[in-house]
């Protein structure tokens, strides 16, 4: 049973960039800002923390990178580093060379934001290890659920059941950890990916349908082979967000699975290439096609 908790000021916020409704979250904080009511400078400092966070996921590095300053609180600065890492492919290996100096020293377990970031970099250079030892140094609900989708990634449907249970019992009806519950229900399949679909619905009826959300609904769709069903979902969260890449991703399997032209998945592919070529399916993608054009010229008649 969940345990009982103070009334957060920041739901909606948190709520909006959970769910993947990024303009909400930045629109809900802006609210916050100029609200005749004062708030404190802890939840106004937590509120700037999940608006640049959602400027990150729409992609808006030079927002982040112009508004954070050296004088900025700590988790701010966190957040700059990862939209700096992010930005710049260019200065990634100075990025983690400092984060590991950082690491090495004494790090604030307090600052759950840095330990979200740090492990989001790690993430994304696919060092789960690295990811674990940070996301393991904080009991909050969101390093948990972060937690919850490398083991998934690692194929370790054990350990991510292990840390979803932690999620329920800490708050069973958070949004984080009903999400967690969705995505595990992917992992496990069978009949489990009914109750992953009713998930992502219920919290699009009782929210808004985000791309985030519709890319789970139709997830669940194309692992029960409902292809026009999957089809139909996906051109939602195309209309609501064109260059999302987990919507591009899945659009390219749809294809397959619906027998299209070639055409139609290369298109997409080329887009995914374009915007996201730093994305770790792109990266892979990439490497695939390159071995295989090392094998093909060594079947090239001479």
């Amino acid at each position: 049973m969940a345990a009982h908790q103070d009334v957060d000021e920041l739901f909606e916020i948190k709520n909006a960039f959970y769910l993947g409704n990024f303009q909400q979250c930045i629109t809900e904080v802006q609210k916050l800002k100029e609200a005749e009511e004062p708030k404190s400078p802890d939840v106004k400092a937590e509120a700037e923390v999940f608006m640049y966070r959602a400027y990150i996921a729409q992609r808006k590095f030079g927002v982040v990178l112009d508004e954070i300053f050296s004088s900025s609180s700590p988790e701010l600065q966190a957040v700059k580093m990862f939209a700096d890492y992010q930005a710049s492919p260019g200065k990634r290996d100075g990025i983690l060379r400092d984060l590991e100096s950082k690491m090495s020293g004494s790090v604030d377990i307090t600052n759950n934001t840095f330990l979200l970031m740090a492990a989001s970099i790690y993430f994304h250079e696919q060092n789960t290890d690295a990811a674990l030892r940070c996301l393991h140094q904080s009991e909050s609900l969101e390093c948990a659920a972060l937690t919850v989708q490398i083991y998934l990634k690692m194929d370790r449907v054990d350990l991510a059941k292990k840390e979803l249970k932690s999620m329920q019992e800490l708050d069973d009806d958070a949004t984080l950890t009903q999400l967690a519950q969705a995505w595990f229900n992917l992992a496990i399949g069978g009949e489990k990916l009914q109750d992953a679909y009713y998930i992502f619905q219920e919290l699009a009826d009782k929210n808004s349908s985000t791309p985030l959300l519709l890319n789970g609904m139709a997830a669940a769709y194309i692992a029960q082979g409902k292809f026009d069903e999957a089809e139909g979902t996906l051109q939602e969260a195309i209309e609501k967000d064109s260059n999302s890449p987990e919507t591009l991703i899945n659009m390219i399997v749809l294809s397959q699975h619906l027998g299209k032209a070639p055409e139609v998945s290369n298109r997409y592919v080329s887009q995914l290439k374009d915007a996201h070529n730093s994305h770790p399916f792109v990266k892979e993608y990439l490497a695939k096609e390159d071995e295989f054009n090392r094998l093909a010229t060594q079947y090239v008649s001479s």
